[in-house]
């Protein structure tokens, strides 16, 4: 157990019987009344963020979040199968969990497997990918002068938009925060 006092951004509490991470909070000492800790919380269950008011020297439980390095072996049907480097045990996380993930996951990819107990809540992907162009329209004379953009689809079936010069069979970055092609390989 700690107390609001110990709260820092980036530690994992339980709330309301599930595990949270702190994105923000704030000690707030009004003029009248007690003092309370201002939070804004993220559900690592369902994504949802949610703020809430502590009053000041309450305990909560420290969620225990383990996180495993492991590799993307393959994608079967409903699963993805991820290997533990090290144990070589392998895991399977149903597709429905890893939805904008699997836009970038690529087999032998290392991801970090976000865990709660021996529940899986999800998988860190690396910040940039490297993804090969699979489908692109050829640039038409012309448009390049302007900051045009074109559909792309990459190796994983994801489609992003690319400027003109990017061509069919070229490895681009992507950003996996928001899905945007960032630069050529």
């Amino acid at each position: 157990m700690i107390t609001t006092a110990d709260f820092k951004t980036g530690m994992t509490i339980i709330y309301n019987g599930d595990p949270c991470v702190i994105l923000d909070f704030q000690h707030v000492k009004p003029g009248k009344g007690q003092a309370f800790v201002r939070t804004k919380l993220r559900n690592f269950r369902t994504g949802s963020t949610i703020d809430y008011s502590f009053n000041a020297g309450v305990k909560v439980e420290q969620a225990m979040i383990e996180k495993h390095k492991m590799q993307y072996s393959y994608s079967s049907g409903d699963d993805y199968c991820f290997m533990d480097t090290e144990t070589w045990e392998q895991l399977d996380i149903p597709a429905s969990r890893l939805k904008w993930e699997s836009n970038f996951m690529l087999e032998g990819m290392e991801v970090e497997v976000v865990m709660y107990g021996s529940e899986v809540l999800g998988v860190n992907i690396p910040e940039k990918v490297v993804l090969t162009v699979t489908e692109s329209a050829p640039a038409v004379a012309g448009n390049t002068a302007t900051n045009a953009l074109k559909e792309a689809k990459l190796e994983t079936g994801y489609v992003v938009k690319v400027p003109m010069f990017v061509e069919e069979g070229e490895k681009i970055i992507v950003n996996t925060s928001d899905g945007k092609y960032s630069s050529r390989a």
